[in-house]
């Protein structure tokens, strides 16, 4: 029963809402394609890797000017994202946020994710991948991830093929909505999305929604202060299937999506809200589409500050740049938070690797390349505009 003012407004059952919906029975069946994309690796072998500071640039920049990844400003600007002062993170940043409450700066975050390039090569691991990063983009603002929604687009699901996508994307995304603790309060779902014969990818799009105890303490992911120490969060190993550098340089899709690992996911994502209330990071950036090296140019470009970065020893550059391991998030810490952010990533297990500075007016991959913060700017920004002119 609901009520409204005093008036009963919903009387139902609540079993016929929880447990008695109608239940469709369609036949499924994994896609006799489904193994030959996933033995189509985009590794080395396969798909030519830049090997030269030049050529990681000029891929650095290709990700970056590619509309998946490029500045969406042209249109969100159009609009006021600030109604009444109370948007704390807007447009560019991992989450929204607003403030709720003007006495206690109570506030909610929300973030969207969803890559069907994930979801054709795995759909039970893209589903997830789109919840992880929806997660730990909401963390990665300083609030505390508790719910999800979702909308799942597919194609038609008379088609078993695209009924097996469907029923591994849902199984995946309740799995791993159990191990994160996050309930669905609700969603939708969009079918039939295709052009005769041919559906789109698998897309289930993840709304994670947080709540943060005072927004003063938000962490944005601009670069704002130059001399802040910068570390990568995470483990980065050789995971390319699905990846925006496989998309953008050579057209590929194939292989495995990133692997998942949950239990990592709610690790990052305490350390970041711990690290947030506790000051010890100005800056947080989670790693997603295009890997470290998207994550760094948005976050220069956001803060106008560039960067010097060191590739750990026995790295492989272009692995450390391109990479699309889950799991992962790169923060900058105030020189006197160093040894304090430390012991709390070494006490809970969370691997930080120190890899650079805050400074300039450039990002500077040490011994590979230099690209100005200007040249950034030119292959980030103004993409969008110009493909609708």
């Amino acid at each position: 029963e609901i009520f409204w003012h005093g008036e009963l407004v919903v009387d139902v059952p609540p079993r016929t809402v929880a447990h008695e919906g109608p239940t469709y029975q369609r036949p499924f069946a994994r896609p006799s394609w489904q193994d030959a994309l996933q033995a189509d690796a985009p590794d080395a072998a396969r798909l030519a890797r830049p090997t030269t500071g030049e050529g990681l640039k000029a891929d650095l920049l290709k990700v970056a000017g590619h509309p998946n990844q490029a500045s969406k400003s042209w249109i969100t600007d159009q609009y006021d994202r600030y109604v009444l002062g109370n948007t704390v993170l807007s447009v560019g940043e991992d989450s929204g946020m607003i403030r709720i409450d003007e006495e206690t700066n109570l506030g909610v975050s929300v973030a969207t994710d969803g890559n069907g390039r994930y979801t054709k090569l795995d759909p039970y691991t893209g589903a997830q991948l789109a919840l992880a990063e929806a997660y730990r983009n909401v963390a990665a603002g300083g609030a505390k991830p508790l719910a999800i929604s979702d909308c799942l687009n597919f194609g038609s699901p008379e088609d078993p093929d695209v009924m097996w996508q469907f029923a591994e994307a849902t199984r995946g995304l309740a799995d791993a909505c159990l191990e994160l603790g996050t309930p669905v309060t609700g969603g939708n779902v969009s079918l039939y999305n295709q052009t005769g014969e041919v559906a789109i990818h698998p897309t289930p799009v993840v709304a994670v929604l947080g709540v943060i105890d005072d927004v003063t303490r938000r962490t944005p992911l601009g670069f704002a202060e130059e001399g802040q120490l910068l570390y990568l969060l995470g483990d980065t190993a050789d995971e390319f299937g699905g990846s925006a550098w496989s998309q953008v340089v050579h057209d590929h899709l194939g292989g495995l999506p990133p692997k998942v690992d949950l239990g990592r996911e709610k690790l990052l994502g305490e350390i970041l809200i711990a690290a947030s209330r506790d000051g010890m990071i100005d800056a947080a950036h989670d790693l997603s589409d295009g890997g470290l090296g998207q994550a760094l140019v948005e976050s220069c470009l956001k803060g106008g500050n560039g960067a010097r970065i060191i590739v750990p020893e026995g790295q492989d550059p272009f692995v450390f740049l391109f990479s699309e391991s889950a799991g992962r998030a790169v923060v900058a810490v105030p020189r006197s938070e160093e040894l304090r952010f430390n012991d709390m990533c070494t006490a809970r297990g969370l691997p930080a690797t120190r890899i650079g500075v805050v400074d300039g007016d450039a990002l500077d991959v040490q011994g590979q390349f230099t690209v100005s913060l200007a040249e950034l700017k030119d292959a980030h920004t103004g993409v969008i505009e110009a493909l609708l002119a």
